[in-house]
């Protein structure tokens, strides 16, 4: 078990950490695959999304709803059938709709009391706005893909949070990260030495949902955030 209370810091993957993306990405996708007599599992869909999602973010940089749609595209080829240019952006479109893990907005409320709050996120500026509402607390520094110009699991995304921290006075060895990725979060922030905290959502569940299957080692793993509270002395 780690000791919490050296660190100055936390810093936050959102989605699939904080605001359940698995249930939103279902959505979504179950609709456009369904128009067009398409039937998948949800553990299916989810792994061909992780598949596209990455590919898409491998090369040059897009902006996340670009993305997103070139997600939608690549289900029309794999599984044959043209998106409707409404069916392209259902993805990006529904990002606002997304929601928070249950326990999220209350923990965020708590580690706020005790630690500055910042987000390292695979998403545009204007997309996470619409989640930062459902999140309810300000957070002290913001991360996006957009800013970096790259894509998680590159460290460049790290490195440019580790920097803005450093510029109020805090140093690398004081910031946690915490996320529910392994690939996309705990394996970069580990390489450049960031204590993490795995929050392991799909705990008994089979597969790795909509990320890349990956292997790391976090200094702590919890289910869901209201257990990470409860490790913490307020």
């Amino acid at each position: 078990m780690i000791d919490l209370s050296q660190y100055e810091v936390l810093t936050f993957d959102c989605y699939g950490t904080l605001i359940d993306w698995e249930k939103g990405v279902l959505e979504a996708l179950q609709a456009v695959l369904q128009s067009h007599q398409i039937q998948l599992s949800e553990k299916e869909i989810l792994e061909w999304f992780a598949r596209f999602e990455s590919s898409l973010e491998q090369g040059e940089y897009l902006k996340y709803q670009d993305v997103l749609r070139g997600v939608v595209q690549k289900f029309g080829e794999q599984f044959g059938f043209t998106p409707s240019s409404t069916e392209l952006n259902a993805l990006a479109d529904s990002i606002k709709h997304w929601q928070p893990f249950s326990d999220t907005v209350e923990a965020l409320k708590m580690l706020k009391q005790r630690f500055k709050l910042a987000i390292i996120s695979n998403v545009d500026d204007n997309l996470f706005a619409f989640s930062a509402k459902h999140l309810q607390v300000e957070f002290d520094e913001v991360v996006t893909a957009q800013q970096v110009k790259s894509y998680k699991p590159s460290v460049q995304n790290f490195q440019v949070a580790i920097a803005r921290i450093a510029k109020i006075g805090i140093p690398s060895d004081k910031i946690l990260h915490v996320a529910g990725s392994i690939y996309h979060d705990i394996v970069p922030a580990n390489s450049l030495g960031l204590s993490t905290v795995w929050v392991n959502r799909r705990l008994g569940q089979e597969g790795s949902g909509a990320a890349l299957p990956a292997q790391g080692k976090p200094d702590l793993e919890v289910p869901d955030l209201k257990s990470l509270v409860a490790t913490i002395n307020f």
